[in-house]
């Protein structure tokens, strides 16, 4: 597997011609743990590599660190010495969430991506809800729209296709495949988005069917699986570590753990492309600062009322805004914390160079 293979780009060869004379060779990360990173070099030999002091030093917060699909520049070891990343790569693309829980860091679900697959059912999976959300981080990273409703084989033509359209009434620009994976239905349509280079994420909830998907993909038992609960509907097991997979005949997946929350983090710009609708009943408002609320002359609470507005999207709207404010309140908080803490160790050196000065004076018997 070459590096061009893998995503390789001249943007990203410039990047790396001053490792290069350092005599580091680039690798692009494929899995992470607790402890350590695996990557794929040029030559398609995987090795495992560690993180260097100096980067964990200088990233600003945990999703500046090296994630699944970045592009690194790595110092090869040998059977005594470890391989060490080195330095990071310019990413082309980001795509993560907000961390789950009331961190308001971002979690990094890959990155270098083209393509974000969705992966959902007509059934009890289905929330148009939480499509919106999807739709707005996938906005974010700039990368492309893929939706597979997968399970076709449990669910009728008519659920299919209302399922299909109210997709497509959200983000009309994605694409949308009915697909089986059990069956190995719509598979070459999924492919028709992979070649040599290209990377996709496949994301969704546990058990609509992602590592069946992938195993199929990839033409053997990639990641294990096991069968359906027949109460639940879920699948017994999830993928458990996040991993980006060479698929045969070209392309590159990103696996990813079943997806409990999908929070935001994001900004009020992209969550008003991605309500492109209600942001324009928003310019009618009355009052320029607007809360959409009880305040008098709000165009879209007057929409909702004359049917205009699906209720539920005015309300999936509200939510998402109140995220997004929560979230600017809280990195703003932790800024102010960072600062803080960096003032007064200022404030330590400062101290403590001043008592090393007084110490040399005093041992030299200086006045």
């Amino acid at each position: 597997m070459t590096l061009q293979e893998l995503g390789w780009t001249p943007e990203l060869e410039t990047a790396c011609a001053p490792y290069r004379e350092k005599g580091w060779v680039p690798a692009r990360l494929i899995r992470e743990t607790p402890i350590n990173f695996s990557a794929f070099l040029g030559d398609g030999e995987e090795i495992d590599t560690i993180l260097c002091g100096r980067l964990w030093n200088a990233a600003g917060m945990d999703s500046d660190l090296p994630a699944v699909g970045d592009w690194v520049a790595i110092e090869l070891g040998n059977e005594n010495q470890a391989h060490v990343i080195r330095a990071q790569l310019p990413r082309r693309s980001i795509f993560s969430r907000k961390m789950p829980g009331n961190s308001s860091q971002a979690q990094v679900i890959g990155t270098n991506i083209d393509i974000v697959t969705v992966v959902t059912d007509a059934g009890s999976d289905f929330n148009t809800r939480r499509m919106e959300r999807y739709f707005a981080l996938i906005h974010r990273s700039g990368a492309k729209a893929v939706v597979l409703l997968n399970k076709s084989d449990l669910f009728t033509k008519k659920e299919l296709r209302q399922a299909k359209e109210e997709i497509s009434a959200l983000s009309p620009e994605a694409t949308v495949h009915i697909t089986s994976a059990l069956k190995g239905e719509g598979l070459k349509a999924i492919k028709s988005h992979l070649a040599h280079g290209i990377t996709m994420c496949i994301v969704g909830s546990s058990g609509v069917g992602k590592s069946t998907l992938v195993n199929q993909l990839y033409g053997e038992e990639w990641q294990w699986t096991n069968e359906v609960n027949e109460i639940t509907g879920k699948g017994r097991h999830t993928t458990t570590t996040r991993e980006l997979v060479p698929i045969p005949g070209g392309g590159m997946l990103i696996d990813n753990p079943g997806m409990r929350e999908i929070q935001m983090w994001t900004d009020e710009s992209t969550l008003r492309g991605s309500f492109e609708d209600v942001a324009n009943l928003a310019n009618d408002c009355k009052f320029a600062d607007c809360a959409h609320g009880s305040d008098t002359g709000c165009a879209i609470r007057e929409a909702v009322q004359s049917g205009g507005l699906d209720p539920a999207r005015y309300e999936s709207f509200l939510n998402l805004e109140n995220e997004i404010s929560v979230l600017h309140k809280r990195a703003k908080k932790r800024q102010m914390a960072v600062e803080r803490w960096h003032k007064r160790n200022h404030r330590v050196r400062a101290r403590n160079l001043d008592d090393r000065i007084q110490l040399e004076k005093d041992e030299r018997g200086d006045v």
